[in-house]
C-alpha cells in the first residue's frame, strides 16, 4: 500500500511540475488610420468690373467729356467731389460712374460753368430726370341703360318749354341694374416710334431746312440750313443739361437728355431760350438758329447713345 501511495504521489507533482503550453491568440494587424479628405479649395471673390475713368487732355472741359460719354456734368462733377467746373486739371482721372452703392446726391458743384445764362455764384443741384407723361386722357361720354322711364324723361326734355322760359326739367338720373358687368377700358394702343435705333424716344425734326451737311464721322452730327432767328426745336422731350457757349467749335449750345441712354444737341444758335436743368416738351423751341462759331446760319444737330453718336437720319422720322 505504502509503494502505491509513493507512485501516486510521484505522479500527482510530476503533473504539477509539467509546463502548460502559451495560448496561441492571432492578432490582426492594426488598420492605418481613414485618409484624412482633402478640402475644397475657398472660392474665388467674383471679378469686380472696372470702374470706367477718364483721363483730362489739354483743352478739355468738364462739359465737353460729359457730352463725350452722354452725361450730364454736374453728375460728374459730383462724382468726382469737383467744386467748381471751369478749373480741370491735365492728367486729372474722373470717375465715369456713381460709386457703387451710393445714393443719388446733390451735386458738389458750387461754381457753375461760365455762360450767359448762369447765374454766378448760385449753387447748382443735379436732379434725376422724370418721366414725361405721353399718353393723351380725353373725355369720354357716359352711356345711360335703355328703359322706358329714360326713354320718356327724354321724350319730355325734347318736347318740353325752353329752359329759359319756364322751369328747367328735372334731371335725368339712370342707376345701373344690379350686377351689371363693368365695360371693359380698352387701353390704347402705344405709339411705335419713328426711326429705326430710337428705341423709347419719339423724335421729330429739330428745325425746318434742307440738310447742308450729312452725318460723318468728324462732324458727329447734320447740318441744316435756315434763316437767322428761325425756331430750334426740342427732338424729344427731356431735360436741358447744358445751355451755354462753354464747348468750343459749338456757339451757343444746347443739350437735352432724353433718358439714360439718349441726348440731342443743337449747335451755333444765335440765342437760347431755356436754361440748364430745365424741363421741355417734345416740339417747344429752345433756341434760335444762327451762325455763333460758325461760317453761317445753320443747325448743327447731334443725337448720341450713351455718349456715341448715331445718324440723326437713323432715328428722325422720314420728311
Amino acid at each position: 500500500m505504502m509503494r502505491i501511495a509513493a507512485i501516486v504521489m510521484a505522479m500527482m507533482l510530476a503533473a504539477c511540475a509539467a509546463r502548460r503550453p502559451a495560448p496561441v491568440v492571432e492578432r490582426m494587424p492594426a488598420s492605418p488610420p481613414p485618409a484624412e479628405s482633402p478640402m475644397p479649395p475657398a472660392p474665388e471673390p467674383p471679378a469686380q468690373k472696372p470702374i470706367a475713368t477718364h483721363t483730362v487732355k489739354r483743352g478739355e472741359t468738364l462739359a465737353s467729356i460729359a457730352l463725350q460719354y452722354g452725361l450730364d456734368y454736374r453728375e460728374l462733377a459730383g462724382w468726382n467731389s469737383i467744386v467748381n467746373p471751369n478749373r480741370l486739371e491735365v492728367g486729372r482721372v474722373l470717375v465715369l460712374a456713381a460709386p457703387t452703392g451710393s445714393t443719388p446726391a446733390t451735386s458738389s458743384v458750387t461754381t457753375p460753368i461760365t455762360t450767359p445764362l448762369a447765374t454766378p455764384g448760385a449753387p447748382i443741384e443735379s436732379r434725376p430726370l422724370a418721366n414725361t407723361p405721353t399718353a393723351k386722357v380725353e373725355p369720354r361720354a357716359s352711356k345711360v341703360p335703355f328703359s322706358d322711364r329714360a326713354l320718356s324723361q327724354m321724350n319730355a326734355v325734347e318736347s318740353g318749354p325752353s329752359p329759359l322760359a319756364g322751369d328747367a326739367p328735372p334731371p335725368i338720373v339712370a342707376t345701373a341694374p344690379p350686377n351689371a358687368p363693368a365695360t371693359p377700358v380698352r387701353p390704347e394702343p402705344e405709339k411705335a416710334s419713328p426711326g429705326t435705333d430710337g428705341e423709347d424716344v419719339d423724335w421729330i425734326w429739330p428745325a425746318k431746312g434742307k440738310v447742308i451737311a450729312a452725318f460723318n464721322d468728324a462732324s458727329k452730327g447734320m447740318d441744316i440750313a435756315g434763316k437767322k432767328g428761325a425756331p430750334v426745336l426740342a427732338a424729344a422731350s427731356g431735360r436741358v443739361v447744358y445751355a451755354g457757349a462753354g464747348l468750343r467749335g459749338y456757339g451757343k449750345l444746347v443739350i437735352i437728355k432724353h433718358n439714360e441712354t439718349w441726348l440731342s444737341a443743337y449747335a451755333h444758335n444765335d440765342n437760347i431760350l431755356v436754361k440748364e436743368q430745365q424741363d421741355v416738351r417734345k416740339g417747344q423751341k429752345i433756341a434760335e438758329m444762327g451762325s455763333s462759331d460758325a461760317d453761317q446760319v445753320k443747325l448743327h444737330f447731334e443725337v448720341r447713345r450713351q455718349g456715341k453718336p448715331v445718324d440723326p437720319v437713323k432715328v428722325l422720322p422720314a420728311m
